[in-house]
């Protein structure tokens, strides 16, 4: 199925919607697609005899698959678009079908545009799940032009050679000992700075729908993002009571690590208190004044992304330890989801 801007994998979904004859489907679509959505569930409902519910709420990621409190109940399966799958089979309640979206855009002549800015000769090459069909032409690109590009292969998590999430950059870690920078092949600095942090090596980000390239910009933005999380700890070393937050969404569950936690800030005379939670914002933490810090093990991004949302300051895993000198300064790592 074709929509503005992309190819939607739908056809073997709308196969075993037959062939099972489901009748009720949830569908679950990230923002950049709702605007379709009108589109998509008219060509589910003519191809199919079922009644497609649609989730309104936003979607994060394949960390964050809708599964209907109903369930078991009329929900047949899930349409999850715009992901690629994370989550074994045995972990997911529900079938779930992942629909991906391919961008139709052509993303040769960006790649062009950074042939002149990359220090060295070996280049580690990513992307998100909307490019990583066009890995293989930028692979030529770069061999034709003399480079000697390299795409790793991710955990369990991934399930695309050179395919990085936010919160997952296995992809490229695995091959950053063995390559002088990366190109990163997307829009946006969500995946370029946490590339940055994940491999310490140089970035070079190019947005194939701006065909613009960022470097030294996004070197800036990582010290700037290092200063702040280190202002996060200074602060967290002052607290004495702890918040450590447990996320609910399936992809983001980490409940062994968080008692991990608390038990090291419990061994160092910390007060500590387990939340769980869907979808996090300040407005739920309001009632829990006596808090001094809050440790996530959801989403790695909100520490960073939402700190200035909040009252107390807010940290990953890693940066708690740092806090109670369990580790130093120097140990600092980007906080990743991985097998």
């Amino acid at each position: 199925m074709q929509i503005p801007g992309y190819n939607l994998d739908i056809e073997h979904a709308i196969d075993k919607i037959r062939t099972e004859k489901y009748s009720h489907i949830v569908l679950q679509l990230p923002e950049g697609l709702k605007s379709h959505v009108s589109q998509i569930v008219t060509f589910i409902e003519e191809q199919t005899t079922a009644t497609v519910y649609v989730v309104a709420q936003p979607c994060f990621g394949a960390c964050d698959v809708f599964i209907p409190s109903c369930y078991p109940g009329p929900v047949d399966a899930i349409m999850h678009m715009g992901h690629t799958k994370m989550l074994p089979d045995d972990e997911q309640m529900v079938p779930v079908f992942y629909i991906t979206a391919q961008s139709t855009i052509d993303v040769l002549p960006v790649v062009e545009k950074t042939l002149s800015v990359f220090k060295g000769n070996t280049i580690g090459i990513v992307t998100t799940a909307q490019h990583v069909h066009m890995l293989t032409q930028v692979e030529n690109l770069l061999k034709t032009n003399g480079f000697s590009p390299r795409i790793g292969k991710g955990d369990h998590r991934i399930t695309e050679p050179g395919q990085i999430l936010g919160c997952n950059f296995s992809a490229a870690t695995s091959i950053a000992d063995y390559v002088d920078c990366f190109l990163f092949l997307g829009s946006g600095t969500f995946h370029a700075l946490g590339l940055v942090l994940a491999t310490q090596k140089p970035v070079i980000a190019a947005d194939p729908y701006t065909h613009t390239i960022q470097k030294d910009d996004l070197e800036t933005f990582k010290e700037s993002i290092l200063r702040q999380r280190y202002g996060a700890i200074a602060q967290a070393k002052q607290a004495r009571s702890y918040g450590i937050l447990i996320g609910k969404k399936t992809g983001q569950y980490r409940f062994d690590l968080a008692h991990q936690l608390r038990n090291t800030l419990k061994d160092h005379g910390k007060d500590t208190m387990m939340f769980l939670v869907d979808h996090l914002s300040p407005e739920m933490m309001q009632s829990f004044r006596h808090l001094d810090c809050l440790v996530s093990t959801l989403c790695p991004r909100l520490a960073m992304d939402d700190y200035l949302r909040y009252d107390v300051p807010i940290i990953t895993p890693v940066e708690c330890e740092i806090a109670l000198g369990v580790k130093k300064w120097d140990d600092y790592t980007f906080d990743e989801i991985i097998s």
